[in-house]
């Protein structure tokens, strides 16, 4: 398992600036940012570690924001549908086809076919948007 680091929100929302959307994670900017080199996977391609793409909702779990088993919602008003991803307890999203996504929005962009924000688009059952649980 990977360390815990807290930042600021303004610290946050630079990371965010730096990032490729859909693409980045606040460790793949940090690498870059300082200058480090990307990781290699196992195949030999660089990409961010395993560990630290499994643990995108671990500070929600950790803090008990979430909890291992606790559905997440997203109802596509405009499409009249409802999906339903289970988390678990590694910090990944498994959906109700059985795949399991790393993010909240590699959830959300399989599950609409194109990319999509899952910060944005995922709630709890009781209606709080992830987004606001960071």
């Amino acid at each position: 398992m990977s360390p815990t680091i807290r930042v600021d929100n303004e610290v946050y929302e630079e990371l965010q600036k730096r990032a490729t959307p859909f693409v980045d994670t606040p460790n793949s900017t940090l690498r870059r940012v300082l200058g480090l080199p990307e990781k290699a996977t196992q195949s030999g391609s660089t990409a961010v570690a395993p560990s630290s793409r499994e643990a995108a909702l671990s500070p929600l779990l950790a803090d008990r924001r979430l909890r291992p088993g606790q559905r997440l919602v997203w109802r596509r008003r405009n499409l009249n549908q409802v999906h339903y991803a289970e988390v678990l307890a590694n910090g990944t999203l498994r959906l109700e086809d059985g795949s399991v996504h790393d993010t909240p929005s590699g959830a959300a962009t399989a599950l609409a076919g194109n990319t999509q924000n899952g910060w944005t688009v995922f709630t709890t059952e009781d209606g709080i948007l992830l987004r606001e649980m960071r």
